[in-house]
């Protein structure tokens, strides 16, 4: 499941703009805003020590959270921050409303497993991964943590598709018209270069065998 919920104190802001954000962060806060649910947006200022722990302890996009207004309480899930492109500090935070019941799209991160029991990574395959996190659809409160694709039995040039996840109840890919690949086990360049080899040769020995047919003949 989801990481715990938590709780983040936050102060309303009656002034918006470049200067009002600018104060802020010399301050150590940051500006965000609560918006959806068909309610105006709220425009609020965080400890931007206190938001930055939560985006680098990890789960933050996939992990509900309650900010306290000045007394009002919002459930909220994150749906984009903003990072100093020089410096790497948060700049700003966007929160979407929520309920538990709020159907939302979120992108999971899929954790691979049982590695040691692919035949095909055994034998030097590299694991090929075409997706690190997968789309889904699912309600704020029951988010997942994590997908887990199991490399269990993969031969080189066998791939793990969508069809082969575990999906949470309730949960349905936003891509749905088709199986989509999640990784494949790829050949490694050694092997490739064996095998273009091994053929070079027997196209030689083939044009040989031909022409010692044809001079026979002649």
């Amino acid at each position: 499941m989801s990481h715990d919920s938590y709780e983040l104190k936050a102060e309303a802001r009656d002034r918006v703009g470049k200067g009002s954000a600018r104060e802020l962060r010399r301050n150590g806060m940051i500006p965000a805003v609560i918006y959806g649910d068909k309610k105006d947006p709220v425009s609020i200022a965080l400890s931007r020590k206190e938001v930055s722990l939560k985006i680098h302890g990890g789960g933050f996009m996939t992990t509900t959270a309650t900010i306290d207004v000045d007394g009002t309480k919002y459930q909220v899930l994150p749906k984009d921050y903003q990072l100093d492109p020089v410096r790497d500090f948060v700049m700003h935070v966007d929160f979407l409303r929520v309920s538990a019941k709020t159907k939302v799209q979120v992108a999971i991160p899929v954790h691979f497993v049982n590695e040691e029991a692919s035949p095909g990574i055994k034998r030097g395959g590299v694991l090929n991964v075409v997706r690190h996190e997968v789309e889904l659809y699912c309600s704020a409160g029951s988010i997942p943590e994590a997908l887990t694709a199991d490399l269990t039995g993969l031969e080189i040039g066998d791939g793990v598709h969508i069809s082969a996840i575990d999906l949470p109840k309730g949960t349905t890919p936003v891509i749905n018209d088709r199986d989509f690949t999640i990784a494949t086990v790829a050949a490694p360049a050694g092997l490739k270069s064996d095998e273009a080899a091994a053929e070079e040769a027997s196209d030689a020995a083939e044009e040989a065998a031909e022409e010692e047919a044809e001079g026979g003949e002649e």
